[in-house]
């Protein structure tokens, strides 16, 4: 497995290095210590796995995430940063990042990540059993095309990755727990409205302009994505 760290820091670098390759020796570790040239080696390589720092010199984190995307749509980002608000976490996953670890971290937390992508891009896909349906909404997982009603709706990684594990668990109730670690990987303990704001995001372009809606809140008790509408709010 093929991992890029972009990281300025030489002694996160080095606990990176050595924390992952103590549980993961097949990992080959390619390094940069800033954006630009981080870009210009993801560019000229294939990599399975991306690991980036925020603030960079040359170019930040999130414009180098931005870039990648444009010619890689699915390798795995993993975002490493100081930064820990709401509007910080908001921008790295508007920006098309995987996932979102605020330093300091633990470095078991991270090789947790790490494996749990590795597995995920060993996984074989098969066609049938890729289109998930509810009412008029089709969601081909191969081609990850989004359509309404005929319409094709046009998503960013995150929000496809979300509204792809509602459909999975249809008309069944998640928690905000649930979706924060199945979509974001992230720990229950985060306080965070990341989900509301995604959530929100999502049911303007599947919602918005259709009927019936089929993204609806259970107060006190999370999501759920399903055709009926009983007593759930619909805000």
């Amino acid at each position: 497995m093929k991992v890029l760290l972009i990281e300025d820091e030489i002694a996160v670098v080095s606990l990176i290095q050595r924390g992952l390759k103590d549980e993961h020796t097949e990992l080959d570790i390619s390094v940069a210590m800033d954006g630009l040239t981080g870009l210009k080696m993801a560019g000229m390589n294939q990599f399975d796995l991306i690991i980036l720092d925020v603030m960079l010199p040359g170019m930040d984190g999130l414009e180098v995430c931005r870039n990648i995307r444009l010619t890689d749509p699915d390798v795995p980002i993993i975002i490493l940063s100081a930064l820990n608000q709401t509007e910080d976490i908001v921008a790295a996953f508007n920006h098309d990042a995987d996932e979102y670890l605020t330093k300091p971290f633990k470095i078991d937390e991270l090789r947790a990540r790490v494996y749990r992508k590795s597995r995920k891009s060993g996984t074989v896909r098969t066609t049938p059993a890729n289109i998930l349906t509810i009412s008029d909404l089709v969601l081909d997982k191969d081609s990850k095309v989004v359509s309404r009603a005929g319409k094709v709706i046009v998503l960013t990684a995150t929000e496809y990755r979300l509204l792809e594990h509602l459909m999975q668990h249809m008309n069944r109730i998640i928690t905000r727990v649930d979706i924060l670690e199945e979509v974001w990987g992230m720990d229950f303990n985060l306080s965070t409205n990341v989900v509301d704001v995604y959530l929100n995001y999502l049911r303007k372009k599947i919602d918005k302009n259709f009927s019936p809606k089929l993204i609806h809140t259970v107060i006190g008790m999370g999501y759920v994505m399903r055709v009926q509408e009983s007593y759930e709010d619909q805000n």
